[in-house]
């Protein structure tokens, strides 16, 4: 079965899912959408040299693209404030989705979605790829067995830098209507990562901070959540790191052993023990430089499609790590925890703080 592409965003990150797209005979992209005219044919020249000749339509609106029959999956790789709104559009349209993250920028949309996707019974994608990466597959299924015991607590860390030329170079970057704030856009893979391992959240506190005053959303922030099974968790993040990005870090700490991960591409072992799997640490080792975990996403997800099952980044787990950091910004606002689930929320209402 040929599934037709529409990609709806030329920018940098579409590069990745033309490369993964190239790699698999069951898709064919047929038409791309952007605003500026040079981008849709720089995106057309790289597919078509990746030995993919065949005619590409071209849309300056998107509702265009949406629009046309032709098409059976529609990409998302535009700013963030459009996610949901071109997602919402291409559902209706009776259109799969694959949409970068994050999935929206507020719960009711975020719902709508998921709402949308059951009745017109279409599959959403939400990239978050790290959950394929088959160490990080490994490390989750030995929790969920129990290997580890009770999980104690879990952290996440982001150290990274992002300067006053990176936020010059696009109006909507840094504001909370369009960007949505930094752990939504450089915290959200750590921060499902966290949930994904920990379980379900049951409560979060936190507090942000802004300290460079080229944009409107936080520089820094910092995050204590309990979990449903009692465990606790903290997130730590800023992009204020000097003079460039250090990167990131994800700690495990449960009753049988403890794991920390870091790394660019958190691929690297800092610690490993567990009292009763003195291999693991080799394990491990033997899956961490398997990088190709964007491949796998879409083979899960085109496996969802074919046979109509349940694949791993639904628009319902991509939930989880949106209310999680839509709850500590909550939290921040109000000076108190916010217990989930919550009723709505909006990266617009952090404008009124």
């Amino acid at each position: 079965m040929m599934l037709r592409v529409g990609l709806v965003g030329c920018g940098f990150i579409s590069e990745k899912h033309l490369k993964t797209m190239s790699r698999l005979n069951e898709l064919s992209l047929v038409a791309v959408s952007d605003i500026r005219q040079e981008r849709m044919e720089k995106v057309v020249r790289h597919y078509q040299s990746l030995d993919k000749q065949m005619t590409i339509s071209r849309y300056t609106d998107y509702h265009d693209l949406l629009e046309a029959r032709n098409i059976d999956i529609v990409i998302i790789s535009v700013v963030s404030g459009l996610h949901a709104e071109i997602a919402i559009k291409a559902l209706q349209q009776g259109k799969h989705v694959i949409v970068e993250k994050p999935l929206a920028l507020s719960l009711q949309d975020t719902n709508r979605i998921i709402d949308l996707a059951e009745k017109h019974h279409k599959k959403v994608l939400v990239c978050h790829q790290l959950r394929y990466k088959p160490m990080l597959q490994k490390l989750q299924e030995l929790l969920q067995q129990g290997y580890f015991g009770a999980p104690y607590f879990g952290m996440v860390s982001l150290h990274l830098n992002r300067s006053s030329d990176y936020f010059a170079s696009a109006a909507w970057k840094g504001t909370w209507k369009k960007d949505g704030g930094m752990l939504i856009n450089q915290g959200i893979h750590m921060i499902d990562l966290l949930v994904w391992l920990m379980g379900d959240v049951e409560s979060v506190y936190g507090e942000i901070a802004t300290n460079e005053k080229n944009k409107e959303i936080e520089d820094v922030a910092t995050g204590i959540i309990t979990f449903k099974n009692h465990a606790k968790g903290l997130i730590e993040a800023n992009t204020i790191t000097k003079p460039r990005n250090l990167g990131y870090s994800l700690s495990i700490f449960a009753r049988k052993g403890t794991i920390c991960l870091g790394g660019q591409g958190l691929n690297e072992i800092e610690h490993c023990y567990h009292e009763d799997y003195a291999h693991l640490e080799r394990d491990l080792l033997s899956l961490s430089k398997d990088s190709d975990e964007h491949y796998r996403m879409y083979q899960d997800f085109l496996k969802a499609i074919k046979e109509d099952s349940q694949h791993l980044m639904t628009p319902e787990e991509g939930k989880k790590a949106l209310e999680t950091i839509f709850a500590l910004y909550h939290a921040n606002n109000n000076q108190k925890p916010t217990i989930l689930p919550m009723d709505d929320f909006s990266t617009k209402e952090m404008r009124k703080v």
